[in-house]
């Protein structure tokens, strides 16, 4: 690595963004977004359903396929106060977001409260409709958060019933909005399959049935890999320093078939939104670790933040290399996927080692997720959001996108 980005300071990636630049709905067709095309230091603009035209027979496209749950419940206080309960992540200590959306009759999981203070220990917390009987006892206090303990009946009922029955979907606080008829739909993707986000990858909601349709027409794989989006993704960088900032965790599951392809193939890898380079790059970490590591180890990621700048660039192999050992350490543990979190932040200094191409969003200042762009593009960050601003971009979750080549 040639920098470690532990000295940079935030107020380096800074820039001034007007509150009516923010979009605080979707266009009405979803590919008909904007498209800013960003390559060998050009700009050009487009429109989001021209995307195929950037692709070749044989190129990789490689999606977030996370599913965002309704995680926002509302209840009542016995004094009548408004308590806002938004469920972030299971709160066992070895229990992973798929098989905590499948527990039934009662689950515990850390959870930001809105209104804590009218919410008193003792208090049970009641919700009722349709089929649905909910309660909710306060627990320890956890971070910003606290541990609530959820029983239901049904008790045949999982996790995820309950979430689709009482929950609302967590749209970004940026938004400064409540949810209206459609947000349910429109903030997901199309193709969003895996429960378990409480944020949408949202560079991913552009694409439609059409732009699928020309990518295979081109001869465009597209594979899928699953990484949930933790309330992290919107935690503010308050640090004057990012080595005194600390990086979420999020749960990563990468299936053998995505890795197989990734080892033999030699064209272009594209990736849908950083959620997908965060996978992809913390799959290549995993896959390094375990190359070095004793026959016995079990296959599991696990990506610490400054990980990878620890290692001298003659010890960083080619990636086909340590997937093929990572496939064949798999196959030993009759493994069908790669499971575990990674808290991997990307930033300037960082060597991209699996993708070539980047499709994102427009991102909020002084925000981890434009260190990423900034590590892809170099200090070009600077003329692509400025071409942005000036020619009525729209941005963060429900904005316009672009197509970002690497530096």
């Amino acid at each position: 690595m040639s920098q470690h980005p532990s000295s940079l300071s935030i107020e380096a990636f800074n820039y001034d963004l007007p509150d009516e630049r923010i979009a605080r709905f979707p266009t009405e067709q979803r590919d008909a977004s904007k498209l800013m095309v960003y390559r060998n230091g050009n700009i050009s603009d487009r429109v989001f359903y021209e995307l195929p035209e950037f692709f070749d027979s044989g190129d990789l496209l490689i999606f977030n396929h996370t599913r965002v749950v309704q995680a926002r419940l509302h209840f009542q206080t016995p004094s009548l106060a408004a308590v806002e309960i938004f469920c972030l992540e299971p709160a066992g200590a070895h229990t992973d977001i798929p098989t905590a959306m499948l527990q039934t009759g009662s689950a515990d999981w850390l959870c930001l409260v809105g209104q804590a203070r009218k919410w008193k220990d003792h208090d049970v917390l009641f919700w009722e409709a349709g089929p649905l009987k909910l309660w909710a006892r306060k627990g320890e206090r956890v971070l910003d958060g606290y541990k609530v303990h959820f029983e239901w009946a049904p008790s045949t009922f999982c996790f995820a019933d309950v979430l689709e029955l009482a929950g609302n979907i967590p749209l970004p606080p940026y938004l400064k909005r409540e949810p209206v008829a459609g947000d349910a739909e429109r903030y997901q993707t199309v193709y969003a399959k895996e429960k378990g986000s409480v944020a949408a990858p949202t560079a991913g909601l552009h694409f439609t049935e059409r732009t699928f349709e020309e990518l295979r027409a081109k001869g465009v794989l597209t594979e899928s890999l699953t990484l949930h989006v933790g309330a992290g993704t919107f935690k503010p960088v308050k640090a004057s320093t990012m080595a005194e900032h600390t990086m979420h965790e999020e749960e990563v599951i990468v299936p053998v078939e995505l890795m197989a392809l990734l080892a033999k193939h030699n064209g272009n890898i594209t990736v849908v939104g950083t959620t997908s380079l965060r996978s992809l790059e913390s799959l290549y970490w995993t896959a390094l670790r375990l190359h070095r590591a004793p026959e016995s180890e079990l296959p599991v990621m696990k990506v610490h933040q400054w990980e990878p700048y620890d290692y001298a660039e003659e010890a960083c192999l080619p990636y086909p290399e340590v997937l093929d050992s990572l496939l064949e350490r798999m196959r030993r543990h009759g493994l069908s996927s790669l499971h575990g979190e990674t808290g991997l932040l990307i930033a300037p200094g960082y060597k991209l080692r699996m993708a070539d191409r980047l499709i994102t969003n427009f991102h909020q200042p002084q925000s981890t997720l434009l260190l990423l762009v900034s590590a892809f593009i170099g200090d070009d960050w600077r003329k692509v959001y400025e071409h942005a601003l000036e020619n009525e971009y729209r941005f963060l979750s429900f904005g316009d996108s672009s197509l970002l080549f690497k530096q």
